[in-house]
């Protein structure tokens, strides 16, 4: 097998788990308001609960049900997102993926390159046989993004999120291992 480290990075970036050096980038990210639609935030974190996550999180998936990564460029160490596998079910053998790209870093192949890293590595080392995501009905970009990684709708929840003054659609995804 493929040492794993060598599976969570490409020439371009590399996927690896959070450090007490990221505490600054994590915390402007989680309280930013721009983003909170994605993950359903609605209050900000401290930088002690996300310091406490970072020292306290064991980041094992199978312990915590999640995997939280940070996405570096390779070239200066620069975080540009995270992507996150969460509700990790080892008996149905499956987790959702969640990805989010600063604003900085966005329309430059950074997600795709990350989503298709966790791809790799969610079939071939956690021998999943699916992720899924939900995706806003109109959030035309993400859609591309996992349609094009292969991904395929397969529901449609109708009113399904909150947005204060009405509630919007919700789009469901998978993709079915085919790495063997």
């Amino acid at each position: 097998m493929e040492k794993i480290g060598k599976i969570l990075e490409n020439d371009t970036i590399i996927l690896r788990k959070p450090e007490p050096e990221d505490l600054e980038f994590l915390f402007s990210l989680e309280n930013n308001p721009d983003y909170w639609f994605i993950s359903d935030t609605r209050t900000p974190f401290s930088k002690w609960q996300i310091r406490q996550h970072i020292k306290n999180s064991i980041y094992d998936i199978y312990t915590n049900k999640e995997l939280r990564l940070i996405i570096e460029q390779k070239s200066d160490t620069k975080q540009i997102g995270i992507i996150d596998l969460f509700d990790f079910d080892p008996i149905h053998s499956r987790a959702g993926v969640g990805i989010l790209i600063n604003k900085e870093f966005q329309n430059k192949t950074y997600a795709s390159q990350a989503l298709s890293l966790i791809i790799y590595y969610s079939a071939k080392v956690l021998k999943l046989n699916q992720i899924w995501c939900n995706i806003d009905y109109d959030n035309i970009v993400s859609i591309k993004l996992f349609t094009k990684m292969g991904f395929v709708n397969c529901g449609h929840l109708k009113g399904w999120k909150n947005n204060g003054n009405s509630f919007s659609d919700v789009l469901i995804f998978q993709l079915f291992n085919n790495i063997k």
